[in-house]
């Protein structure tokens, strides 16, 4: 073979080497717990990010190359997001990851994409801290778009006001994200000149909240507010049920979820939560969304297990996308930098995000697209 032959076929081995490279997918990690009692947030994210994923690889994915999700199940376990993790940033590769629905399990766990340079779309965990941990940093690379502790507290205070209550009693569990949304909700009290009438812990598993509630109820406390992650949830209103004992429930974003509203059945009517998403079809965006939900995953009822997670999981893939188109590229500072500054409206379910980011802010959600919801008869409709 002469020279000239040699590099020709040298030139299209390489040119079909490049061309491949370009065609190779995007590795996006999907981290959460797809197992136990935070599952129906888990589940419901993973399957929004499915749907978000799947739409823009039809229209031709991001910089011409899929999206491909890997997904792993952190068990809402700090020292299995580890590992997840780890293994997402050195095994698979991953440019960037959405999920962590678990505050304790992000704290633990977002510090190895700080240390690799690799944005983390926290797109369930509201605890304040979590966007804060590296604040102080010269690039911070973790971002989120669900409504933070410091959000829903200030909300669930204002209605606590509004609704002229005197003794609010608080009930959170002992996880990160219980421990640290009631000290959020204390120090909004503390401003309002307003102490909890008692302040009481419980277990991720307690089937029986009697003694708390009894020690609530014998201290007259008029509304009991809560900041817990799971199904023990539901156990707090059939308890004060079986007390005989009616006074309102206000309470974090995780009222909303499937297996309080299910668990509670008529004693949880009237909880009212934030909400950044409510399964209602009022835009032709939410609509067309909440229909490709229900074809894809038939849930039981046509209703989400977690409508909140589904649809910020589904926004948190939208953003990333623009983020990495914008870049023009699939390294991590590129990506961060660009989410620091869109250029272009992003429209989701949530919310039309305008520049949601700044280099000092990596909140995506506001006061403006958080409301309150409220349980009535099996379904989280919007709170009059």
């Amino acid at each position: 073979m002469n020279f000239k032959l040699k590099a020709l076929v040298a030139g299209v081995a390489l040119g079909l080497s490049m061309s491949a490279m370009a065609a190779d997918p995007i590795k996006i990690g999907v981290s959460g717990p797809f197992t136990g009692g935070s599952a129906p947030m888990g589940v419901s994210m993973r399957d929004g990010v499915r749907l978000a994923a799947a739409e823009i690889n039809a229209k031709g994915g991001v910089l011409g190359r899929k999206l491909e999700l890997v997904e792993r199940d952190d068990e809402a376990k700090n020292e299995r997001g580890v590992q997840v993790t780890q293994e997402l940033i050195n095994k698979e590769r991953v440019v960037a990851t959405v999920g962590y629905i678990n505050t304790g399990v992000a704290l633990a766990s977002q510090r190895f994409y700080q240390q690799a340079k690799i944005p983390v779309m926290n797109n369930v965990a509201t605890g304040s801290i979590v966007t804060k941990q590296f604040a102080n940093q010269p690039e911070n690379y973790v971002f989120r778009n669900s409504a933070n502790d410091t959000i829903q507290s200030a909300m669930i205070g204002e209605e606590v006001t509004r609704r002229g209550f005197k003794k609010p009693a608080i009930l959170a569990d002992s996880t990160n994200y219980g421990q640290l949304g009631r000290e959020d909700l204390e120090k909004v009290l503390d401003k309002k000149n307003m102490k909890p009438v008692v302040v009481e812990k419980y277990n991720i598993g307690d089937v029986d909240m009697t003694a708390q509630l009894l020690r609530a109820k014998q201290a007259g406390a008029d509304v009991v507010l809560t900041y817990g992650i799971g199904p023990e949830l539901a156990q707090i209103a059939n308890g004060m049920q079986k007390l005989g004992w009616k006074v309102p429930i206000i309470g974090s974003w995780t009222l909303a979820m499937a297996n309080f509203v299910d668990n509670a059945g008529a004693n949880g009517n009237g909880a009212r939560m934030p909400q950044t998403f409510i399964q209602d079809p009022n835009t032709p965006k939410r609509k067309a969304f909440i229909d490709a939900y229900i074809k894809a995953y038939n849930p039981p009822g046509g209703r989400m297990p977690s409508a909140v997670s589904a649809a910020q999981g589904y926004d948190s893939v939208y953003l990333l996308a623009a983020a990495i188109q914008q870049a023009g590229s699939t390294e991590g500072p590129k990506i961060a930098a660009a989410l620091e500054d869109l250029k272009t409206p992003v429209e989701g379910v949530v919310a039309t995000y305008n520049k949601p980011y700044s280099k000092t802010d990596h909140e995506a959600i506001n006061f403006d697209n958080t409301k309150f919801g409220e349980v009535q008869n099996g379904r989280v409709v919007l709170a009059k």
